[in-house]
């Protein structure tokens, strides 16, 4: 049995994603801030385990709840509160990169002694096409029309992030996915995409066996050369 940890996982597309890979037969242990806000998880059939990406003791207790694990996926993140320049300061970069690339932290290095004794790591961090620098100069690219700046440095850092922590721990598969333009919270459901199209990638990360590729960014359509 796969044993899977899911941050953000009481809505959108960490929610979607712990209802497919309880579908693909893992025991998933569903990562949600408010305990009181993860029914729908309970009702697939996930684990939920109070976690909250910003707080180190929530983390430390969330992972130390854990059996075992082989499968994590980072994907809590917030869009943030600064959408164009004039609004931008210090601490709206700050609070983005406190949930999106410190919260991964967070939780990765916690969740590393547990990994390693995995026959088949897995870790997959959810990024966006809006920290990849040739989506965003490219007008035929949804993110092309995303100028928020915290949210999309804060991806890009996810993706570098992803690609550092892979060449670091090369028995581990470990990727970056990119859901695409998806109909969620973050962006009042504005996405054209479902959010079963948009956990794809995630989904195929997350199953990858020991000889799948590391370091990649992908999106459902396939790798994304850097």
């Amino acid at each position: 049995m796969t044993t899977t940890l899911v941050t953000g996982a009481n809505k959108g597309l960490g929610l979607e994603t712990t209802r497919r890979l309880i579908a693909a037969g893992h025991t998933v242990y569903a990562g949600i801030r408010d305990l009181a806000s993860g029914g729908a998880a309970r009702e697939f059939g996930a684990i939920p385990v109070q976690l909250d990406v910003t707080d180190q003791d929530s983390v430390d207790k969330a992972i130390a709840a854990l059996p075992e694990l082989d499968v994590l996926i980072n994907n809590a993140a917030i869009v943030g509160t600064s959408w164009g320049l004039d609004d931008l300061d210090v601490e709206a970069m700050r609070m983005a990169f406190e949930t999106n690339v410190f919260g991964i932290v967070r939780v990765t290095q916690a969740a590393l002694p547990l990994l390693r004794r995995s026959s088949n790591p897995v870790i997959v961090n959810v990024a966006s096409g809006l920290g990849f620098p040739r989506a965003l100069l490219d007008p035929d690219d949804d993110s092309f029309n995303g100028y928020m700046v915290p949210y999309a440095s804060s991806k890009a850092a996810v993706i570098t992030l992803t690609v550092q922590y892979a060449k670091n721990l090369p028995r581990m598969r470990i990727n970056a996915s990119d859901p695409g333009y998806t109909a969620t919270d973050l962006n009042q459901h504005s996405g054209h995409q479902s959010v079963t199209e948009g956990t794809d990638a995630t989904v195929a990360l997350a199953l990858l066996g020991p000889d799948g590729p590391t370091g990649e960014f992908h999106s459902r359509r396939g790798h994304i050369t850097y």
